[in-house]
């Protein structure tokens, strides 16, 4: 039997490898383009099935429009703050950091619109709650600091304003219901 050169040998591997490639790709194409399962069947909601609940949500062009008059507010008293707006689950929905806040800002205002509509009332009213249970500060993603401001419909909280970076907590506040009455209008 006659020997083949290294090269020979090389590029007979080479083809044999493209082929064994080919036949791979190929196989997998043609698994890609079957049909596609049928989707699974809708679920019809039943508003009145007992095991449902519906809930109030601001949208984010109202979020954003309350978040903005707040930093309106506080620019008109030339203070650098940020703003968080929070859905009645605590989840952020709209974040600004005025121009020239301080970097703990941002946090913060986040942590006080959660704490305001975790309990539905504004944070400073909360912070005195602190003095017959101390260990609610303790809470994770809280903070008991003037501030947050619940916002309501009918009652019940439907989202959070935190307000940080201005020298108070009375201001901070005073500014996130600014955003709160914006949502009036």
């Amino acid at each position: 039997m006659k020997k083949l050169s290294l090269r020979t040998r090389v590029v007979t591997g080479a083809v044999v490898v493209a082929a064994l490639g080919a036949g791979t790709f190929g196989a997998m194409s043609a698994s890609a383009s079957s049909p596609a399962a049928a989707p699974a069947a809708a679920v019809k909601a039943d508003t009145s099935n007992r095991n449902l609940q519906q809930t109030t949500h601001l949208t984010v062009a109202a979020a954003t429009k309350a978040a903005q008059a707040t930093l309106d507010a506080a620019k008109k008293e030339n203070q650098r703050i940020s703003v968080a707006v929070v859905d009645r689950n605590g989840n952020t929905i709209v974040s600004l950091r005025g121009d020239g806040a301080g970097p703990q800002s941002p946090e913060s205002a986040v942590k006080k619109a959660y704490t305001a509509v975790s309990w539905n009332a504004p944070t400073s009213e909360l912070v005195k709650r602190l003095e017959q249970a101390p260990n609610l500060k303790d809470i994770p993603g809280t903070l008991f600091l003037g501030g947050g401001a619940s916002v309501q419909v009918k009652g019940a909280p439907v989202a959070g304003i935190g307000v940080a970076g201005a020298p108070s907590g009375d201001l901070d506040e005073k500014f996130a219901q600014a955003g709160v009455a914006a949502l009036a209008r």
